[in-house]
């Protein structure tokens, strides 16, 4: 069983039932997600469909918007991991790769998570939701940033700024990509990637154009 993101969590709970009932929660939402959308859901049909009373669904969560982003962090958590392990897979790594691997990390997410798609990329109209993906964004851009400047792939005039507009506009790309299709537009990724990197590659090394080794 995967780990219960606390992002959201009214109560954390240590005891594996407690755990299991909170995934079940979970899990529930994720297929509601999909199959109502997140401005139809209320957290009477999360209930139902974990098969738990209301008032349980109330000891962890507060509300929907609660549920909403404990599932978003439990997906993120596994977004992060999927992009450390592809970054570990590359024997050569360059500005160019750094931005290719870590993009198509969140392609694979979302192919596998559609309620992910919903939540994160389509519910952005929703304010906690909005404010927990421009957190997660900024983290991503400091780890970024001390990584390209800790191998040498970028110069010291690389700052903390770039790097946190090129995270966000590929947060953008991805938006765009999957606002009408839960596949996402591919030929629209790969244009976010190509201006991305170029955006960033203007502060490339000689040895972040050519690649190190990892």
């Amino acid at each position: 069983m995967s780990a219960v993101s606390t992002s959201g969590v009214r109560r954390i709970p240590t005891q594996e039932r407690s755990r299991r009932r909170v995934e079940s929660i979970l899990d529930a939402t994720q297929d509601l997600v999909v199959d109502v959308g997140v401005e139809a859901l209320t957290t009477r049909h999360i209930a139902e469909r974990a098969g738990v009373p209301v008032a349980s669904l109330y000891q962890y969560f507060g509300d929907k918007e609660s549920v909403l982003l404990a599932l978003a962090g439990r997906d993120m958590d596994e977004m992060d991991r999927q992009v450390a392990e592809d970054l570990a897979a590359l024997e050569r790594v360059s500005v160019a790769g750094l931005v290719r691997s870590s993009m198509t990390s969140f392609v694979r997410v979302y192919a596998r998570r559609p309620a992910f798609v919903e939540i994160y990329l389509r519910g952005r109209s929703n304010l906690a939701l909005a404010r927990f993906g421009r957190e997660h964004n900024a983290r991503i851009a400091r780890d970024l940033h001390a990584l390209a400047l800790e191998l040498g792939l970028a110069d010291d005039d690389l700052g903390l700024a770039a790097v946190t507009l090129a995270v966000e506009v590929g947060d953008r790309v991805f938006q765009l990509a999957y606002e009408h299709d839960p596949a996402g537009d591919q030929a629209l990724v790969e244009e976010g990637i190509a201006m991305v990197t170029a955006y960033l590659e203007r502060h490339a090394t000689p040895a972040g154009l050519a690649g190190v080794p990892w």
